[in-house]
């Protein structure tokens, strides 16, 4: 989490303002939103959670404010977090060695799906953010995604299976040729004090 209160730096803010939203300004859902933000977010955060809290189950309005609204949020957002945390720490990595985010099926189960994300980081372009379906991942986004692509709400959707094949195609041969897979150079703290003396 504390990724998010380090200040970014002047070239990252630069290039975010020239890049082009004109897409989504066309957008009129989107548009909708962002022409009533924060308090159309902030209303269905918390406000909505505790009026559907108090009318369907009878809970008390400030109960389902803290607990449907205001815990749920911190728990979603946590789970969020957990993607460039846990991910980039713990798993493993069949598709891309030498990158350290990995594939961690807790992290998928907890924020619904993103956790493949070793597949997400060599293959950024895929849709999916991971190999497989629901099948053979828990991936909950990439159903949805594609019950709305059969109701022809979302097209021009992009894999990298393709690419993953050819790639897993070269690994196979250079394994048969007796070429070891590369391994990564250890993070800062998996080097040991000693191992820095000897440098």
């Amino acid at each position: 989490m504390g990724w998010l209160m380090v200040k970014k730096h002047p070239d990252v803010i630069k290039a975010g303002r020239e890049m082009d939203f004109s897409d989504l300004l066309e957008d009129r859902c989107v548009v909708f939103q962002k022409k009533l933000d924060p308090w159309f977010a902030l209303f269905v955060c918390y406000i909505l959670p505790a009026q559907v809290a108090s009318y369907f189950w009878g809970e008390e309005f400030w109960n389902g404010f803290f607990v449907a609204g205001a815990l749920r949020y911190c728990v979603v957002l946590h789970f969020t977090w957990l993607v460039n945390s846990a991910a980039h720490l713990y798993g493993d990595h069949p598709y891309d060695v030498l990158s350290y985010p990995s594939e961690n099926p807790f992290v998928s189960f907890c924020s619904i799906g993103e956790g493949w994300h070793n597949w997400h980081h060599k293959y950024p372009f895929d849709y999916a953010a991971s190999e497989f379906g629901i099948s053979s991942q828990f991936n909950p986004s990439k159903l949805i995604i594609d019950f709305w692509a059969a109701l022809g709400l979302v097209w021009g959707r992009k894999r990298g299976t393709a690419a993953w094949t050819m790639g897993r195609a070269r690994r196979d041969r250079d394994r048969a040729n007796g070429i070891p897979l590369p391994k990564p150079d250890p993070r800062p703290w998996e080097v040991s004090k000693d191992s820095k003396k000897l440098e």
